[in-house]
């Protein structure tokens, strides 16, 4: 509009408003005085200010506190009496700041995203239980499977018949004392199933000195690496439909950790084993890839454009929902 009164004098209002695309009536509205709200006449049909605190009484009293709007109103219609429109409700509540869910009921609690850093072995550990389909439609056998998240290594599981907070535990607590873990110096992790949840595991962290932390509800980004490690399992070639039995299960997850740890070149740790990384030979290794990478670049150096090629580095830092600083450095340094 300023443009307009700039131009206006000049070549008249009507072709400054064609050249700018803008209406005649919206450049004349611009220029008339707004009145004050304040100042304002109210409407003859209008509540008085009296009549919209007995409203708001009404709407306060035990018999109402809990309804909507709309059930207020209704239900007053149907004792015949008609105090004012539902929209009206709404227009007292707003005034009152009171435009919210007016029934009593359960209101869930809002949850902490964690936000877990491991920058050495037995620092964060996640946990999870996974079914694998029996024999029979809607039989499963049930994988506890315990993950360093720095390392990557499987650090304890187990297949049993059934999910049981005591099974957990008796995990949880064999997995401690192999791995010597001391007071203080482990957080385990996992999501909020019933298991995860107990008394019991709760109370075996707590005589361990071990800190528990859970995901939030439908959050599977909150337990990353064990879902990630169950779907390495599961989409493997020699991961079989079903299983004929506890022992068939058993003798797979045998098979399977072992490769895990032991052979798999994981991706999200330079591409070293488990194994490697959690018993600090992770230095050593990428010493000797780098060997066999600088003998590579001296035999035909024309074949690296890029210079002197590196291994991939082993990870210094492992997060479960790092800060938004420290996932913006991590995408930078991909």
């Amino acid at each position: 509009m300023t443009a307009i009164v700039e131009v206006a004098p000049v070549v008249g209002v009507q072709a400054a408003c064609c050249s700018l695309e803008v209406p005649r009536a919206s450049f004349y509205r611009a220029r008339q005085p707004q009145a004050d709200p304040a100042l304002r006449k109210p409407s003859h049909r209008a509540l008085s200010p009296g009549e919209r605190l007995d409203i708001l009484g009404v709407l306060h009293s035990e018999r109402f506190v809990d309804k909507s709007p709309a059930e207020a109103w209704a239900t007053l219609l149907d004792d015949e009496i008609y105090l004012c429109s539902v929209r009206t409700i709404y227009r007292i509540l707003e005034a009152h700041q009171e435009v919210r869910e007016r029934r009593n009921q359960l209101r869930h609690p809002k949850y902490k995203k964690p936000q877990l850093l491991a920058t050495a072995p037995n620092q964060v550990w996640s946990w999870d239980i996974t079914k694998l389909l029996g024999p029979a439609k809607w039989t499963y056998f049930y994988l506890y499977v315990i993950m360093d998240i720095f390392s990557r290594y499987t650090v304890g599981w187990m297949v049993a018949q059934r999910e049981s907070a005591a099974l957990a535990e008796r995990l949880i607590d064999d997995t401690c004392a192999k791995e010597a873990i001391e007071p203080d110096q482990l957080v385990i992790h996992a999501d909020r199933g019933p298991s995860m949840t107990s008394k019991t595991v709760a109370h075996l962290m707590a005589d361990l000195g071990v800190t528990k932390s859970h995901s939030r509800p439908y959050t599977s980004n909150d337990n990353p690496f064990s879902e990630s490690q169950f779907r390495t399992m599961k989409y493997r070639p020699a991961f079989p439909g079903e299983f004929g039995c506890v022992q068939d299960a058993r003798i797979f997850g045998h098979d399977f950790f072992h490769w895990y740890n032991f052979e798999h070149r994981h991706s999200g740790i330079g591409y070293l084993t488990p194994a490697a990384v959690h018993h600090g030979l992770a230095k050593s290794i990428t010493a000797t890839r780098n060997v066999a990478l600088q003998r590579a670049f001296a035999a035909n150096p024309e074949r690296f454009v890029n210079g002197m090629p590196a291994p991939p580095a082993a990870p210094t830092a492992v997060w479960i929902n790092p800060p938004e600083k420290d996932r913006d450095t991590q995408e930078d340094l991909q």
